[in-house]
This record gives structure tokens, sequence and C-alpha cells, in this order.
């Protein structure tokens, strides 16, 4: 049996060919430490290097505000314990939204344990955050705002750039988890105005264990890992040489091939969601903004179903993400959706399509026939 149809982009990206071929020599011939004096340390400290220009090169920044990690996660809790421990004598207050990513909230969280003070921003319907709220959420005693590029349920695309001048104004460290958005769509430091910035490479055709974290300079978080000093002494440990040279690749490449992967991606989630509203009519209904969200990212509600239900049906041919999850006889919708007010009735059949580089017309074709008799079989 052929292998399901791949819609989950926004939960892992399969490795780019070429990213694969950059790696091949790192995984083969040369194993040595990049931290070495001899030979063996010469090419793989040249390619960690040419990765961090890589990396550079997509974000427009210095190869010197580059760090690698081990991916998201690590980045943001990098980001935000660091800067939570760094400025403890100036204040204890961390402004966030509530349709963050765990990577985040559950930052927050543990920094409450230590005398730290959360406020979850609200958002619209869209899944927007209001800068407005941002301002008025300030106190004397905030030290960060953590506000996500983009939503990686719905796709919806936040001001950074109005939020970044705002906690600019204030003197206050701005962060962002762009995990979603690097590599579908432009993401230049400098132009959003963020201080600190989390990358996770297996979102950009990458592997899975590798990332990086945007420091501006003259930025000082506490350090994450000691140890040894790489990282220009910000994240001890033997640098992941056939991962970070699979990020910098998958960097090139992005940067290269951007404006080209955003109008297929595009194309390829309209020719779904039209296809789909046309077939199904008012019974279906999407989640995000309709404009400001990322162009590979359909969230759709199917009213009165249960997202489960819909995998059931689909599972076989299709590979998708719920929004909603069934725990024994109870429907919980995601966090993300609650936030945004959806109705349950809309949430919880709420289904996320993500495309990627790699989806075909054909697929997208196969997809509408296999979901839109899913879907009228459950409602018959």
């Amino acid at each position: 049996m052929a292998q399901p149809i791949y819609l989950d982009y926004n939960g892992t990206t399969p490795h780019a060919p070429e990213v694969i071929e950059a790696m091949r020599p790192f995984l083969e011939q040369e194993f040595g430490n990049p931290s070495s004096s001899h030979w063996y340390g010469i090419a793989p400290k040249q390619a960690v290097e040419k990765a961090r220009r890589h990396m550079a090169g997509l974000l427009n920044c210095e190869p010197e505000e580059i760090v690698f990690t081990s991916g998201g996660t690590e980045s943001n809790n990098h980001a935000i314990k660091g800067i939570a421990r760094a400025k403890r004598d100036r204040g204890n207050h961390i402004i966030t939204s509530n349709i963050e990513h765990p990577a985040v909230l559950e930052v927050c969280r543990s920094l409450e344990e230590d005398g730290v003070e959360t406020t979850l921003l609200p958002v619209d319907r869209d899944g927007l955050v209001d800068p407005a709220e941002v301002d008025k959420a300030i106190r004397p005693e905030t030290i960060l705002v953590s506000i996500m590029h983009s939503n990686n349920e719905v796709g919806t695309l936040q001001p950074i750039a109005e939020i970044s001048a705002i906690a600019n104004r204030h003197g206050i460290t701005m962060h962002t988890d762009a995990a979603q958005s690097v590599g579908k769509v432009g993401v230049d430091v400098r132009a959003l105005g963020v201080d600190l910035l989390s990358v996770a490479g297996h979102k950009l055709y990458a592997p899975k264990g590798v990332g990086a974290l945007y420091i501006r300079q003259g930025v000082l978080p506490a350090k994450f890992c000691h140890g040894a000093g790489q990282e220009r002494g910000w994240r001890a440990g033997t640098e992941n040489v056939l991962e970070i040279v699979g990020l910098g690749k998958a960097c090139e490449i992005a940067k290269r091939d951007l404006d080209d992967h955003i109008s297929h991606m595009r194309n390829m989630r309209d020719r779904l969601h039209k296809g789909l509203l046309e077939a199904l009519g008012d019974g279906v209904a999407l989640n995000g903004h309709p404009e400001k969200r990322l162009p590979n990212t359909l969230s759709l509600g199917f009213r009165g179903l249960e997202a489960n239900r819909i995998l059931e049906e689909i599972g076989l041919e299709i590979a998708a993400s719920p929004g909603a999850a069934c725990h024994s006889d109870l429907v919980e919708i995601s966090h993300v959706l609650q936030a945004m007010g959806i109705d349950r009735e809309w949430g919880m059949g709420t289904l996320r399509f993500s495309v990627g580089r790699m989806t075909t017309v054909a697929e997208i074709d196969r997809t509408l026939t296999v979901v839109t008799a899913a879907i009228r079989k459950l409602r018959g």
C-alpha cells in the first residue's frame, strides 16, 4: 500500500535532498572535533562557520549573533530563562500570549516557581495579538516580551515589528519564537527589531535535533549550558557538526528559493481550501487570519464533527493534524482555538493541513477527494 499523502509540514519536514548530500561527508569521513587544533578539526570547524554564515544571511544578521542549539525548544529556554536570570535585579515580569507553543508557555510556568510573574495576552478571533495590549501590560518590573512570529496551528503572523518597537521604547528585551516561520516567509531580524529569535531546523527541511538562537549584539542573557566554552561561551558542548551542516544548507536553500517556495505553497494551500469550500459549502470554516498567515497553513473547522473521527476515516491516505483531541468521552479543543474563541461545534472538528515544498497538485486533488468523501460519510 502506498504511503499516505503528507500534509503535516508544520509538524516536521522531510530532509531536502541537498541537505542530505551536504551532510554526507560529515557522516562518512569528516568525523573530527571542530575544537581540535590538529588536521582532523579543520574541515568540521570550517563547516560549522560556513553554516553560521548561511543562517546569518537568511536572518540578516552577523554570524557572531548566531548560536547553534539542539532545536527550537532549547532556543526558547535559553532566551527566556537567560533573560530572566540576567535581569533578575531589574524585574520579574514577562509578557507573552496565550497562544504560544508549550516551549514558551511551559518555560514561563517553570519560572513562576522562582517568583517570575507572567502576563498572558489575549488574541482576537483571527489569532492576532494587539500591540496596544502589549503596551498596556508593561510594568516597571517588565524585563521581557516574548510573542511568537507565527502560530503553529493556524498560521497567523503577528505584528512583531510593532510589538518590538513598543518593547524597545521601554527598554525591554524582545524575543520571538520563529520556529514555524523561517523558510516559509521572510524573517529579517533587523526589520523585526527583535533582540532574540528562535529557529528549529526540522521545520525547514533540516534534521531534527538542531536549531539556533539569534542573540543581538549587546544583549546578554545568562548562559544556558556551562562547560568548555563552545559557541563563544553561550552554549557549551561539542558541536553537532553533522546537523549544523544540514541546517546551514537548508538556510542557504531557503534564502535562494524563498519566493518560489512561498508561491508554490500558497498555490497548494489555496487549491485545497477552495476545493473543500466548493465541495462542502458552509460546513467548513477557516481558523486564523485570512491573509496574515503562513503561506502553507490551512486550519479548517468541520462543523459538528470530531477531528479524531475524521482522521480515522482519512488516515490511511492523508497525514494531517487535529485541532482537538478525544480523551475518553471528552473532546478537548486546543488551547489556541480556545484562546481565539472558536465555537465548540467548529473547534472539535478542526484539522490542520500544512503543505510543503514537495506537495504536488496531484496530492492536493487526491486529498480533496478523500476528505470530501470522509466528511460526507460522517455527516450522512
